[in-house]
């Protein structure tokens, strides 16, 4: 397809550093009370920040890529189901002008927002289908998001003034906490010029992970092997990514967070020598959790591990387990399934 409807687009935002592009869009009244500004930038293309909403120009370093922005994104599209439900608890789908790639349902509360995005594809669509949505923003909750081979590089959207933010768990180096879902909730609110709805969400999400902490006080963790898929080996949850966090905040131990990335192979003798209490099934995709747990329980290297002796299983959504605002609620949500004890 050819670019001309884009170049038509005034762009919302510029790229910093070897990718800079004009912005001078118009004012918006969205506006946060933030006024960390970028200047620098602004001073350094010569543009006139007199009509600019409050708390703009301002940059942001995001995954290897510096993004000033003038004003908020208005045409943005978001790409994986944790980065649409941020997307969604800030109250932004009418900033919003597609989206796509969920893993479960949307969460009950966002669906009618939900429901009035354009769902563009499945799964992710192709660069130029994007580019016919003339975005000003694109929202990657996983780095194939950003799959150069694909022709989504986020240079490509760049060399056509669109921003591009990249879900900060893919480029942070583990441990993971907390800190990094407060940080990526605030980012996209300032970018939108809203910060005082991540305020609100952060407090509703910290009052979560805060009863949980309460209702575990003083519990001994059970040790858990993360079950997410595989035949000849198991793929599962190791140190590198926010699961492992929920994990210990859920009261519980990960057998495998020697692992130093999100997720890994590992042999079922293995999972057999580490003797997990609890396996802990992701649930996404067409296989079910019925036929992964009849899986564990028929193979042969795991029988003498107490977890399957004891068929003791507890499940979780991958939605659940990326970072987003579904982390303290699957916190909660294990923590009931490992101790309903201290829930009742």
């Amino acid at each position: 397809m050819t670019s001309s409807p884009i170049s038509r687009r005034v762009p919302a935002v510029l790229l910093a550093g070897t990718l800079a592009f004009l912005a001078t869009g118009c004012g918006s009244d969205t506006g946060g009370s933030d006024t960390g500004g970028a200047g620098g930038a602004d001073a350094a293309n010569g543009s006139d920040t007199a009509g600019a909403p409050e708390g703009f120009p301002f940059t942001v370093e995001n995954c290897g890529t510096e993004v000033t922005y003038e004003q908020p994104p208005e045409r943005a599209v978001s790409l994986n189901q944790h980065a649409t439900e941020v997307m969604l608890a800030l109250d932004l789908a009418d900033s919003m002008v597609g989206t796509g790639y969920l893993d479960d349902e949307i969460l009950p509360e966002y669906r009618e927002d939900y429901d009035a995005v354009p769902v563009v594809s499945e799964q992710y669509p192709s660069y130029e289908t994007l580019l016919a949505l003339e975005p000003d923003f694109v929202y990657g909750g996983f780095s194939s998001t950003f799959d150069a081979q694909e022709g989504r590089s986020r240079e490509a959207f760049a060399s056509h003034g669109i921003a591009t933010h990249l879900n900060v768990e893919e480029c942070s180096t583990p441990p993971l906490d907390i800190d990094l879902m407060d940080r990526e909730v605030r980012d996209i609110a300032r970018i939108f010029g809203v910060p005082e709805r991540a305020d609100a969400e952060l407090e509703r999400l910290h009052g979560v992970l805060d009863g949980v902490a309460e209702h575990l006080e003083g519990v001994e963790p059970v040790d858990v092997f993360v079950y997410d898929s595989g035949e000849t080996t198991a793929f599962t949850a190791g140190g590198g990514g926010i699961g492992n966090e929920m994990i210990n905040r859920a009261g519980a131990t990960n057998l495998f967070a020697d692992l130093d990335r999100a997720f890994g192979d590992v042999s079922f003798e293995q999972v057999a020598e580490r003797a997990p209490e609890v396996i802990v099934i992701y649930d996404y995709g067409d296989r079910s959790v019925e036929d992964k747990k009849r899986f564990l329980l028929d193979n042969p290297a795991l029988r003498d591990v107490p977890a399957i002796r004891e068929e003791r299983f507890a499940v979780l959504p991958l939605s659940s387990t990326v970072l987003g605002v579904r982390v303290p609620d699957g916190v909660e949500s294990l923590a009931r399934q490992l101790h309903p004890d201290r829930f009742r």
